[in-house]
């Protein structure tokens, strides 16, 4: 099998993977702050992370991956500045701060799950590993920061090369770091907040600095060190913390083994979904959320294939358009993996069937027919060129539609591919993908009902009121389909 290739936005190279300890993959992803729904570019970065777990793991890697909940900390503003979000949000709404979290964690872990991003080992939850975070900070303190009225603030010229991730100190400009009164450098940030003089917030704990709560830069280091230890292999998020969030990681890491070793071997980011309406922001009310695409009859599915047919370093552009595209791809995929499991089903008992979905090409008699050999070799060369998905999905569909081999080796072959594109071939079938829009004038058995006229009709030779309702299913937004075992679909609005 190909050796893995990845691209360490530190060295800003293609690198092979050589893992920290022999045999595992540790990774660690910067998780959301819950203080408001996900939209699906943020998703965007769990699903690219999901990608490349399900690819260690493919390599024989014993994968351990950590994704964390940021539930205190995160400020308005990346650079250092703002309210935090969550305590905005729990004043805006008038509800407990503990609420709110449980509320948008939940929402988080719900788009999770219809993306079929596999659980991690932990989900890290920040509030959990506050005293963790008080001890950090003291430890590194009397080396590397100093106080404020306002808190406790690393300063950044104490560690080496600093924003050398963000090339935050080039004629590049990447780094995004305010000036604010009082630090000694601009990108100095806040390892501890104060809690302000005559306030009180609702998350605060007591610290050798005063009563207040942790910086958001300094949970990450804290949680990763502490469930995969330093230095460990893999760190992935998006882009955007490439510029300041991951930096600042960084900085503590160094600060905190008394080296120049950031702290993970591979620093991994996933570009911007861009989406040209503005929908993608949260501030705009309606914003564009995993449950928005299913209550307009897309199945998550789509969205994942989506994400998976460009690059994960490539910028990805919504489209309403794009998405349906997706959705008919996946379709296609699905329904011609569901052919086969009925040619395959004519061959061998049901029982036999029930069990040898499941089997991987090691578990199928025989050798391997050198066209299923050929696609597996094309898509563990893709997959291993830096998680190259778009070309993976090609080598996928090469397999589906070949003819005249094996079929346990064919449908082990699809599921050992699936298995890394998390596309859940062998498990769907059409009518799963058939999501009722929220919007929908109809209900299902009043369709099957109609149907059911439309057949007696036609069976009568009563051409007319076939077409009719035919035309009323179509003006209520069902797309007939004569001739097809489906017998209709959902007409999706976009």
């Amino acid at each position: 099998m190909s050796e893995l290739k990845l691209f360490n936005s530190l060295t800003r190279q293609l690198e092979t993977f050589t893992p920290v300890h022999a045999g595992e993959a540790r990774v660690y992803t910067c998780g959301p702050t819950v203080y408001n729904y996900p939209h699906i570019g943020n998703m965007r970065a769990y699903v690219f992370a999901d990608t490349l777990g399900r690819v260690l793991s493919y390599k024989g890697y014993k994968l351990t991956h950590v994704i964390n909940i940021t539930d205190v900390g995160h400020l308005t503003d990346d650079a250092d500045a703002g309210e935090d979000k969550m305590e905005k949000m729990a004043a805006e709404k008038a509800q407990s701060i503990w609420d709110i979290a449980k509320h948008y964690t939940q929402a988080y872990w719900d788009d999770i799950k219809a993306l079929n991003i596999r659980q991690p080992a932990h989900w890290s939850i920040a509030t959990e590993y506050v005293p963790a975070m008080i001890a950090y900070a003291t430890s590194i303190a009397d080396k590397h920061c100093y106080e404020l009225e306002s808190g406790l603030y690393f300063d950044t010229s104490t560690v080496a090369n600093y924003g050398a991730l963000a090339r935050a100190k080039t004629e590049d400009g990447e780094g995004r770091i305010e000036e604010v009164e009082g630090k000694r450098h601009a990108a100095d940030f806040a390892i501890w907040r104060k809690t302000p003089a005559g306030e009180t917030r609702q998350m605060e704990w007591d610290s050798p600095w005063g009563k207040g709560a942790p910086g958001w830069h300094l949970e990450c280091s804290v949680m990763s060190e502490a469930l995969l230890g330093l230095p460990f292999d893999i760190h992935t998020g998006g882009i955007d913390h490439r510029e300041i969030h991951h930096p600042n990681e960084i900085a503590q890491n160094q600060a905190r083994c008394g080296g120049d070793h950031s702290g993970a071997q591979f620093w991994m980011h996933n570009n911007f979904l861009i989406e040209r309406s503005g929908k993608m922001s949260k501030s705009s009310g309606e914003f564009l959320r995993v449950q928005l695409l299913i209550d307009k009859g897309f199945h998550p599915l789509a969205y994942r294939l989506m994400c998976l047919q460009a690059h994960y370093r490539s910028e990805l552009e919504f489209s309403w358009e794009g998405l349906q595209a997706a959705f008919v791809r996946l379709k296609r995929m699905v329904m011609a993996a569901s052919n086969l499991k009925a040619r395959h089903a004519e061959l061998v008992s049901a029982s036999y069937l029930a069990t040898s979905e499941s089997k991987t090409l090691k578990h199928v008699q025989g050798d391997v027919a050198p066209a299923i050999s050929a696609a597996l070799n094309d898509f563990a060369a893709a997959v291993s060129d830096d998680l190259n998905t778009a070309i993976a999905i090609t080598s996928l569909e090469t397999l589906i539609g070949l003819k005249k081999v094996d079929a346990a080796q064919h449908l082990a072959a699809i599921g050992e591919m699936d298995a890394v594109l998390g596309l859940n071939l062998q498990s769907l079938n059409r009518t799963d993908l058939r999501i009722r829009p929220k919007a929908a004038v109809i209900t299902e058995a009043e369709i099957e009902t109609a149907l059911a006229a439309r057949k007696d009709a036609r069976a009568e030779k009563d051409f007319a009121k076939s077409d009719a309702i035919r035309d009323d299913l179509i003006a209520k937004g069902v797309e007939v389909m004569d001739g097809d075992p489906l017998g209709w679909d959902w007409k999706l609005d976009i």
